[in-house]
This record gives C-alpha cells, structure tokens and sequence, in this order.
C-alpha cells in the first residue's frame, strides 16, 4: 500500500516494561521523545511517537493513513544480549513471530492485520534489540540497558531513512501518474 505523504511516519515502541527486558521497545520511543524536547528537528517534520505498551491489535489504527512505520521491540535471535538489529521491508513481516515470545495480538499479529486491512504502510522497519532478561521485574538487564543510546540512534537513522523512502515513491507514484495522464 502507498501511504499519503502527509500522513504521519508512525514509530511504534512496544513491550511490557514489568518484564525487564521485553520493555526496551517502549524505552527506546521514550528517548526518541527526549531528543525531540531538546531538539524538535532530530526527526522528521510530522513524526508520531507511540507508547504501544501490549496494546497488539488495539494499535491497528495507529498505522492506518502513516506515511511509514517503524516498529521498535525486544528481539530474541540468539545473538549476544543488547545487540541492536535491523529488519527491513518484506523481512520484518517474514519474522513475524520470530522475536522472542510470540504473543496472541502481538507484532507479528498487528502487521498480518495491518497488511490484510490495507493499513501497513510501505516503507516499514524494525530496530530490535536482542533481550537477555524477560523475567517479571522492573528495569532492563545490564546489556540492554547499555544498548539504548546505539538503539536510539538507529532508530533515528531508520526513520530518517523510511522517511527519504516514502517521500522517494510518492514522488516516482505521482510522476508516473501525470505521465500516465498526459498520455491519456
């Protein structure tokens, strides 16, 4: 789906912050927030910033009508705890429920929905970062926690990136649409 480019670029934070780890989501969106208080031109003009929480489906609206998406979630790949990764495109929705624990309503749900729905906006992105503690508690493990400033940073190039990326295919869609016009 070609979302409008005045829709808003969607960053999607979620996680259960009462399960260390799996909170980081929702951490790295709080720092996103940050910035911009410091900074109000650290993300692109129009960026919405969400607490997603585990709200899952509950946030199928969020994504409808957003320019691009970018999802931000714990991740479980078995890579070393704290290592930040980046899903693209087609891969973010072939991973599915692959990060970490694969609830009923969550991620992978959510863009199976959005995509069914005409809702999932094109370009989409995650930034995951590989949990080392999920267990009930308050805080993140010692590698996460140190893996929020790398995060947040790579959060904010994707987005900046997704951002170049919709204005690009707006811009190749209207062409080739007045092209078309002119033809006809």
């Amino acid at each position: 789906m070609m979302a409008p480019l005045d829709g808003p670029a969607v960053v999607l934070g979620v996680g259960n912050i009462l399960l260390r780890d799996d909170g980081v989501g929702v951490r790295v969106v709080r720092g996103l927030r940050s910035l911009v208080e410091h900074d109000p031109s650290a993300l692109p003009e129009g960026t919405r910033l969400v607490d997603g929480g585990t709200l899952g489906l509950d946030l199928l609206r969020t994504v409808d009508g957003a320019r691009c998406l970018l999802l931000l979630d714990a991740v479980d790949l078995g890579q070393p705890a704290g290592t930040v990764s980046v899903l693209r495109g087609d891969a973010v929705l072939a991973a599915g429920g692959a990060w970490g624990r694969s609830v009923p309503g969550g991620v992978g749900e959510l863009l199976a929905a959005a995509r069914l729905m005409g809702w999932l906006p094109d370009p989409v992105a995650m930034v995951g970062i590989q949990v080392h503690d999920t267990s009930f508690g308050v805080g993140l493990s010692e590698h996460v926690a140190a893996a929020l400033p790398p995060a947040i940073a790579t959060a904010r190039h994707e987005l900046h990136e997704l951002h170049r990326l919709a204005h690009a295919a707006t811009s190749r869609t209207a062409g080739a649409g007045e092209a078309e016009g002119a033809m006809a």
